[in-house]
């Protein structure tokens, strides 16, 4: 996932060495969470579930071989561009300890920062409501809604 220009300075000067060392090298290109190959197009049922080409099998979200038994429409595969992020797994990105580093596809990369991006929204909603509260006059906001 791209960093936002203002917490650039957060993350240490080597970042990018740091992920490619973290993606390329320890994770062999490949999802650490359910092993999703880097730069691939894969076929994935919705739920987790993905055809691994390569070893020609399905797969779970864990990525643990699995057998389909007729619970699925061929309709329903779709099939996705995977991209590895490195993730830091305390959500600190001072934090770049070898240990608090994850190579993640982006499915599992949302589902681990789920409750982060939650909060973020929540963060983002009550700052601008108490900055709405500092600068608008109240008896405007009054005359408007009595309209």
């Amino acid at each position: 996932m791209p960093i936002r220009p203002e917490n650039r300075w957060l993350y240490p000067i080597d970042w990018r060495q740091l992920s490619d060392v973290i993606r390329f090298d320890r994770a062999g290109a490949r999802c650490e969470h359910c092993s999703r190959p880097h730069m691939r197009r894969v076929a994935h049922l919705g739920d987790g579930r993905w055809w691994d080409a390569e070893a020609a099998c399905w797969r779970s979200a864990g990525g643990k071989r699995i057998t389909l038994k007729g619970d699925f429409i061929l309709k329903s595969v779709r099939t996705t561009y995977v991209v590895l992020a490195c993730a830091h797994l305390d959500h600190d990105p001072g934090n770049s300890m070898p240990g608090n580093l994850a190579a993640l596809c982006q499915r599992c990369h949302m589902i681990h920062d789920a409750a982060e991006h939650r909060w973020q929204r929540w963060w983002n909603v009550f700052r601008l409501r108490a900055i709405r509260d500092l600068y608008e006059d109240p008896r405007v906001t009054r005359e408007r809604g009595a309209r």
